[in-house]
């Protein structure tokens, strides 16, 4: 059974270009999804709406059968879902321990540290750490929340290849073991095959190329 759903979802830029021609598909828990496309085709718009950022000019989107928007969009963006960022979206006056600690009632240096940072990198202001340090830093703040859906924007385009890869990991161990729904936009074909299912956006329109 799908956790959300997309009913014939039309987004158009304020240009009049259309972005999104009439998407419709499920998405399930225990699953992790992957987006691939070319830049500008609307493959963060489409995260945008499914995480309530922002409105369809045309159709409908639901959570547990529920409409997003009459249920409304701050609840459903504050208990359904959990966002990684490709711009990270940290609080910067904050350390990683209490960014984490934002959305989470578990305790936040564990996975801080199973995700690379030591225990003193942990209690740095965020600014001070380097790119790919914020960027575990989003993707502990996402893990540790406990909304059933994690949205994620290009989650390993500022990692190594090793951290990278073991993000995948806990990637598809949130989706498996934690029953989420995973949603992945991203360029990489690596990581796209490590996906349940893999969705092309291709001028408007999302194409399945594989389930698994």
């Amino acid at each position: 059974m799908s956790i959300m759903r997309l009913e014939n979802v039309k987004y158009a830029y304020v240009t009049g270009k259309p972005v999104l021609r009439g998407i419709s598909e499920e998405l399930e828990a225990g699953k992790i999804y992957a987006i691939l496309g070319p830049s500008g085709c609307g493959k963060t718009t489409l995260l945008s709406l499914l995480g309530g950022l922002d409105s369809p000019i045309s159709g409908k989107i639901y959570f547990a059968e529920q409409d997003i928007e009459q249920d409304g969009l701050m609840k459903h963006r504050r208990e359904h879902v959990s966002f990684i960022f490709q711009s990270y979206n940290l609080i910067d006056y904050l350390t990683p321990v209490e960014n984490v600690a934002l959305t989470s009632r578990l305790p936040a240096l564990p996975v801080l540290q199973k995700l690379g940072l030591t225990r003193e990198e942990a209690k740095r202001n965020v600014l001070k750490l380097s790119g790919g340090q914020q960027q575990r830093v989003a993707i502990a703040r996402a893990l540790t929340s406990e909304a059933p859906v994690i949205l994620a924007d290009e989650p390993t385009g500022n990692l190594d290849e090793n951290t990278a890869a073991e993000i995948v990991e806990i990637l598809k161990q949130s989706a498996h073991q934690m029953n989420k729904c995973v949603v992945v936009v991203t360029h990489s074909h690596e990581l796209a095959e490590q996906a349940d299912v893999i969705f092309k956006l291709h001028k408007g329109n999302l194409q399945v190329l594989n389930r698994y």
